[in-house]
């Protein structure tokens, strides 16, 4: 199975008028994924019972919108009696008995859970490089990373192992691993997706999104995982739309707002160029594009990282050897098993962000680190909110670099931090955003970030649309894969 050259549709066709079964695209799927993992590191775990469930698809008939297709799973997202790591070896051998709300959304309209993906320890990276079972690697260089900490998702996609992936977005971990990618990823509002049965990074941050070589193909997806959820409280009630129908590229009338702070210093000149050739085929379809000024962005890095390792430090207090998970051997009393097994069971970076979190909050910090953070957050999602009162997206780079290579970070924080920098804005305000194929720097894709107002999924779509069809950007097979061949 090509899936360079599908699309869900596409697929959806064929298994409903016969010409092909839900268990010869498995099978397929499943084949392509063992031929590459060697060289990728894509997947955690490779769902063994997808065959069972394809074999039932076809008994029953192709009735609901992704009936027969396999997606794969980002290893963060809970799955009932598929194992689910978060990539940690706390986790390494954690069995969930129940779903997570999204996997019942996508069982009901016959998505098959062809495996779970690797990432970033607890989602906390950039890279894919803090994974307790090794880095993934970009397909369109496997010397580079794929990003993260989605990365294991977008190398998925990218790589043709799978049409369509869930990812999770904390801070830009759906939308720099696409951009690294070169394909298209989504992170919707904060609240249109359930976060019940998401392992939880930052509470106020985190939210689940798609990634897939086209943005027809996230636009189905996203639809389907959707809506509101009793088991979470702060999931919206508002109705969904039927995004992939209302897709259009008429872009006649639509104003973009491209805020300057967004052309960071040191960002890469072929980032530049491509982003800037992505804006003048935005001016020629009739949109209008201008500068604005977001002057609290220079410190939204610092705002993003003791907010949200403040939230790390408290939600990963559940993890202390005692209910599941890694339990740390020949201990003496219980304030043993709890040192022991965290300190034995979480890696460096989530450590990092644990004492970082914890000390923000502490009594003598809280007011000047956690307490200040949050108040800037509120000074920002203003900035952000009165431009969007006057522009209908907001336009820029998804990342300052096309991907880097595996290890040229990972031994300084900061700089890694800092690759999060153009991303992190829209968790802050829990905007609506993407990131589309814009292009190619040294033969590594570039990434165009579109931000929206809330709850406008739609428009970002649409604007993501019409770059799409104006490059055709998912014609492109990434290099490595190239000389494989």
């Amino acid at each position: 199975m090509d899936y360079m050259k599908e699309t869900i549709d596409s697929l959806h066709k064929k298994l409903s008028d016969k010409e092909l079964t839900a268990e010869d695209l498995t099978n397929q799927t499943l084949s392509d994924i063992n031929s590459k993992e060697d060289k990728l590191n894509t997947f955690i775990t490779v769902n063994d019972k997808a065959i069972d469930t394809a074999k039932k698809i076809d008994e029953d008939g192709i009735r609901g919108p992704l009936s027969g297709i396999p997606i794969a799973i980002k290893d963060n997202i809970v799955t009932n009696g598929l194992k689910t790591t978060a990539a940690s070896k706390i986790l390494y051998n954690f069995m969930p008995v129940y779903n997570a709300t999204v996997m019942d959304k996508l069982d009901k309209a016959g998505a098959i859970d062809i495996g779970k993906t690797n990432l970033d320890e607890f989602a906390m990276g950039s890279s894919t490089e803090t994974s307790y079972f090794g880095t993934s690697v970009n397909p369109w260089d496997f010397s580079r990373v794929p990003g993260g900490s989605s990365g294991g998702s977008a190398a998925a996609v990218a790589s043709g192992e799978v049409i369509a992936a869930l990812g999770t977005d904390t801070g830009g971990s759906i939308r720099q691993p696409a951009a690294f990618n070169g394909i298209f990823g989504i992170k919707p509002t904060y609240g249109r997706v359930s976060r019940w049965g998401v392992i939880a990074f930052a509470s106020s941050l985190d939210q689940v999104g798609v990634m897939s070589k086209r943005v027809e193909d996230s636009a189905k997806v996203l639809s389907v995982i959707s809506g509101h959820d009793d088991h979470d409280s702060t999931s919206s009630a508002k109705e969904v739309p039927d995004y992939q129908a209302n897709l259009n590229k008429d872009m006649s009338g639509v104003k973009i707002a491209v805020p300057k702070e967004f052309w960071q210093e040191g960002t890469h000149k072929d980032v530049l160029e491509n982003v800037n050739k992505a804006l003048d085929a935005y001016k020629k379809m009739g949109a209008t594009v201008e500068e604005v000024s977001l002057p609290t962005l220079k410190h939204a890095v610092e705002v993003y990282y003791v907010l949200a390792s403040s939230e790390a430090s408290s939600n990963l207090q559940r993890y202390d050897g005692v209910r599941y998970g890694y339990r740390a051997k020949d201990v003496k009393n219980i304030n043993d098993l709890f040192v022991n097994s965290r300190s034995e069971g979480f890696g460096d970076e989530v450590k990092r962000r644990i004492m970082l979190g914890t000390f923000a909050l502490s009594a003598g910090a809280y007011d000047a680190y956690f307490k200040k953070a949050a108040e800037v957050r509120t000074i920002f999602i203003k900035e952000m909110t009165d431009v969007l009162k006057d522009y209908d997206l907001i336009m820029g780079p998804s990342t300052t670099t096309p991907a880097f290579k595996i290890g040229e970070k990972v031994d300084d924080p900061l700089a890694m931090y800092m690759n999060d920098i153009l991303t992190i804005p829209a968790n802050l305000a829990g905007l609506p955003a993407a990131s589309v194929p814009a292009g190619l720097a040294e033969g590594l894709p570039v990434g165009l970030q579109i931000i929206g107002k809330p709850f406008a999924e739609q428009d970002v779509l649409n604007a993501a649309y019409a770059l799409q069809e104006e490059n055709k950007f998912y014609e492109q097979i990434p290099t490595a894969l190239k000389g494989e061949d």
